[in-house]
C-alpha cells in the first residue's frame, strides 16, 4: 500500500493544477491519495514573518486533525506533497511524527527550511513574490534538496502564458512521477 498526502497552501487548494493533476497521477500509479483542506488563515499573509509561523502552525494543526487515526506507518511508502504553506506544514509533520515519507515542495517558503529537508524535491518560480529564488537556491544547496526552477513563473508556478504554463505543468508533473516511482 502507498499512500500521498497532500497539504495545501492558502490560497492553493487540492482542485487547482498541481495538486488536482498530482492527486490523479499518484491514483493512477495506485497511491490511496489524502488531500488535506486547510481554511482559516488570516489574511496579509505574504511578507510577514509572524503571519507566515501563524499560518504554518494553524496548518498543521488541521493537518493532526485530518490524519488523527490514520496509521502511517500501515503505508509501504509515503509521499507528502506540499505547496507554499503547506511546504512548511508538511515537513513539521513529518518531524514531529518521525515519518520519513519522500517529500515535494511546491514552491517552498523560507521557513520551509527550518524543518530537515532530507528526502525532499523542491520547485520553484523565479518570478515567485513569496520567496526569492536567490533564499531558495541557496536553502536548497544548504539541505541538499534537488531544485527545479521554472523562469517568470510565479507563486502558482504560471508565467501568464498558458503555453509555456502547460509545458511547465507538465515538466512538472513528469518530474513527481518519476518521485511516485
Amino acid at each position: 500500500m502507498k499512500l500521498c498526502v497532500l497539504f495545501p497552501g492558502i490560497g492553493y487548494h487540492c482542485d487547482k493544477p498541481l495538486l488536482y493533476y498530482t492527486n490523479k497521477l499518484a491514483r493512477g500509479m495506485g497511491y490511496e491519495v489524502i488531500p488535506l483542506k486547510f481554511t482559516g488563515f488570516e489574511s496579509g499573509t505574504k511578507g510577514n514573518e509572524n503571519k507566515m509561523r501563524t499560518a504554518a502552525a494553524h496548518a498543521l494543526g488541521q493537518a493532526h486533525e485530518q490524519l488523527n487515526g490514520v496509521d502511517l506507518t500501515a503505508y509501504e511508502r509515503v509521499v507528502f506533497v506540499g505547496k507554499s504553506i503547506g511546504t512548511a506544514a508538511c515537513l513539521s509533520y513529518r518531524t514531529e511524527t518521525a515519518l520519513k515519507a519522500c517529500t515535494v515542495l511546491l514552491t517552498p517558503l523560507v521557513l520551509t527550511f527550518g524543518y530537515p529537508a532530507d528526502n525532499c524535491t523542491a520547485f520553484h518560480g523565479t518570478s515567485d513574490p513569496w520567496a526569492s529564488t536567490a533564499d531558495i537556491t541557496r536553502l536548497c544547496s544548504e539541505n541538499n534538496v534537488p531544485l527545479y526552477t521554472y523562469e517568470n513563473a510565479n507563486h502558482s508556478l504560471e508565467t501568464g502564458d498558458v503555453h509555456t504554463d502547460i509545458e511547465n505543468l507538465s515538466d512538472i508533473i513528469q518530474k513527481i512521477s518519476d518521485i511516485l516511482r
